[in-house]
């Protein structure tokens, strides 16, 4: 089966030299606009031959450390362009679900679609749709390693950790924990995103296309964190230095990244109604299996007991719910444990 070439266009040239800014021009339809297009922010930074960094943020357009850290990154690789300090290519969207973004929405506020649940994409699909496969048929080819900066967003709190894909094989996998140890998170997660996106995210694509690549999530809440933000500006820029893709930047050095596995949503707690969530355990805490981890008050009735809820099994908290209104089905806490080869 012919895959269908992308829709989505742009004016930067991949190949030529020094700094431009330009947009992957999404193709949209709308009342207003019978021809029009979403302009999705594409910075391209070349410095002659050499690796390629795929860049992406705002994949979730409520979630803010990587949207900020990416575009301070541009500035400091403007003037390394300037300097004759880059070997290499970078390529940086900052904004990648950009009506979400505006929106200051996790999904899009045109289809509703979940950019980070739609990879690989559809060259004649809705607008969320389009953008993935243009990352997958168009960036991913020119792309040797990928990082796409995610956080908790609206509804969760996250520790700041990274999170990769196993690897296909051998030496996918080494590669992959090359990267993860080159960003330097203090917390490095392996997963298969089976409580998330599973095969439908941009990290799951990049490793099916065969390329070494992370997430991150690196706070919580619909706002900026300092801790995790210092993490995504310190794990890029050593990332290009490792890569020989940019010289001379300078970054602190930290402890070496301890590497987890995320236990499956069978060990997550889940709100088993609508109510009030009250939470007794925070991200980073170690657990017991069957530990109270919080509680529940009923809005239906005023009278009924607190829902006591505890913990499936043990480990750490990974992530937990960050809005106290909570309905039935809302994931509340999430683990992780140590990895083992």
């Amino acid at each position: 089966m012919t895959r269908t070439e992308s829709r989505v266009w742009t004016h930067i040239d991949f190949t030529a030299n020094g700094v431009q800014s330009g947009s992957a021009n999404v193709p949209h339809s709308s009342d207003t606009s019978a021809y029009g297009v979403l302009p999705v922010p594409m910075i391209c930074i070349r410095g002659g031959d050499g690796p390629t960094a795929l860049l992406t943020a705002g994949t979730h357009g409520d979630e803010y450390e990587g949207q900020i850290a990416l575009l301070e990154l541009v500035q400091d690789l403007r003037r390394a362009s300037d300097e004759g300090r880059i070997a290499g290519r970078i390529l940086v969207l900052p904004s990648l679900n950009r009506p979400a973004v505006l929106a200051g929405r996790r999904n899009s506020p045109l289809d509703g679609g979940n950019l980070n649940r739609v990879f690989p994409g559809k060259a004649d699909g809705s607008p969320t749709e389009m953008i993935a496969d243009y990352v997958t048929s168009v960036l991913f080819p020119m792309s040797d390693l990928v990082i796409d900066l995610h956080s908790g967003g609206s509804s969760l709190q996250y520790l700041p950790i990274a999170l990769a894909r196993p690897g296909l094989d051998a030496q996918a996998k080494a590669a992959i924990r090359s990267l993860l140890d080159s960003f330097g998170a203090p917390t490095s997660v392996i997963t298969k995103g089976s409580g998330g996106g599973a095969n439908s995210t941009l990290y799951a694509a990049a490793e099916a296309a065969g390329i070494p690549a992370l997430t991150t999530e690196l706070g919580g809440g619909p706002t900026l964190t300092q801790p995790g933000l210092d993490i995504a500006r310190r794990g890029l820029r050593q990332v290009l230095l490792d890569f020989g893709i940019v010289s001379g930047l300078e970054t602190p050095s930290v402890p070496a990244t301890r590497l987890m596995r995320t236990l499956g949503p069978g060990s997550s707690i889940f709100a088993p109604h609508d109510g009030l969530f009250v939470p007794l355990v925070h991200q980073g805490e170690v657990v017991e299996k069957d530990q109270l981890a919080g509680l529940l008050h009923r809005l239906d009735d005023p009278l009924a007991d607190v829902t006591r809820l505890h913990f499936r099994a043990a480990g750490e908290v990974v992530w937990k719910r960050f809005p106290t209104l909570t309905s039935a089905g809302d994931a509340l806490y999430g683990l992780m444990v140590p990895f083992t080869q």
